[in-house]
């Protein structure tokens, strides 16, 4: 047997270094057979906790549509900031995370899409083009001035307008000195083309000509958007009186007039439009009957801004809601994110 071995020495140790080679490929093999079904564990963890924080997000959303028509069950023809839909963020302990939601009163805000919207006169035909301009326009003019922005004179104010305008409206025809179509964005290095429709969102304003990152900042408080809707309705009372500049703006009034007006609201609102107008300090306004239209003491257009946490998992989204004739509550829109 000695014999036999010591014929084939070498023949001994390369079958030696096989079997390692082998033991070491099934280990290396087994590693990433593990490592592989870590990651596919891991991500089916991650899936089903994002679900879970999606599905919380809907249950905020049920939440809030309950909280709504109970609140327009109470009070139907008034809508305030102390009913229970405004009492502001609101977090709730859950299994294994929190959910977290906050409803806006989407006409407490001046809605960008109500630029889209055509004056007519009496007689049904357009206005001339110097005075063709609806109140919401006019509003934003005067808001954008009101705020007091490095570079926004009137005239900017007033091309920022007009651009916004040629990005709503259908035709393809400039509505004034600043405005901007079709050709103004094809021209770019990144072209695209006007949209000649509604805005989706307040963000859309960082592709339209003259509107800086910063101007759309300072405005974003005031400004909102009601989808596929060029409403021009503000409820005088949800207007937030930390928001007079905008009071100002469809008053064409002082800063100081439209704070006290908002100083003078009652706690749950005006009970109807002619309080409103028989208050003091609006009946020494001037030319506000020809401002009246603007103004409602009801809203039905809201949104919430929900998010959902689960087990570190993070869900975000918003919705835009709409009150209907007989109280209920219909989901308009869902926009995942947290913008």
């Amino acid at each position: 047997m000695s014999a036999l071995l010591s014929k084939h020495p070498k023949q001994t140790g390369v079958a030696l270094i096989t079997v390692m080679l082998i033991v070491a490929l099934c280990a290396v093999i087994a590693t990433q057979m593990t490592a592989r079904l870590q990651v596919q564990m891991q991500r089916s963890a991650n899936i089903i906790f994002n679900q879970q924080a999606y599905w919380y997000a809907m249950g905020a959303e049920a939440f809030t549509k309950r909280v709504l028509i109970t609140v327009f069950k109470e009070d139907e023809d008034i809508t305030h900031l102390g009913q229970a839909w405004a009492q502001g963020k609101m977090t709730y302990p859950v299994d294994f995370g929190e959910i977290s939601g906050e409803i806006f009163d989407l006409q407490s805000c001046l809605n960008l899409n109500a630029l889209r919207a055509v004056l007519t006169n009496t007689g049904g035909g357009n206005l001339p083009n110097n005075t063709n301009k609806v109140p919401a326009r006019l509003a934003l003019e005067a808001l954008l001035i009101n705020l007091q922005l490095d570079g926004v004179s009137s005239f900017e104010a007033e091309s920022m307008a007009d651009s916004l305008t040629d990005w709503l409206d259908e035709n393809s025809r400039i509505s004034g000195l600043g405005g901007a179509e079709d050709d103004d964005y094809a021209s770019r290095e990144f072209s695209y083309l006007a949209a000649n429709n509604f805005l989706a969102s307040v963000n859309e304003l960082r592709i339209i000509e003259h509107f800086t990152p910063k101007i759309i900042e300072a405005i974003k408080p005031y400004v909102c958007v009601i989808p596929a809707s060029d409403q021009h309705k503000i409820n005088i009372n949800t207007l937030s009186s930390e928001h007079a500049e905008l009071l100002q703006a469809l008053l064409d009034s002082t800063l100081d007039q439209a704070q006290d007006i908002l100083d003078a609201r009652p706690e749950k609102g005006f009970a109807s439009l002619n309080d409103f107008y028989n208050l003091p300090e609006v009946v020494k306004l001037s030319n506000f009957n020809d401002k009246k239209v603007q103004f409602v003491v009801d809203s039905e257009y809201f949104t919430l801004k929900a998010s959902a946490n689960f087990n570190n998992s993070f869900f975000a989204m918003k919705s835009v809601m709409k009150v209907t004739n007989n109280k209920y509550i219909d989901v308009i829109s869902r926009t995942v994110g947290r913008n």
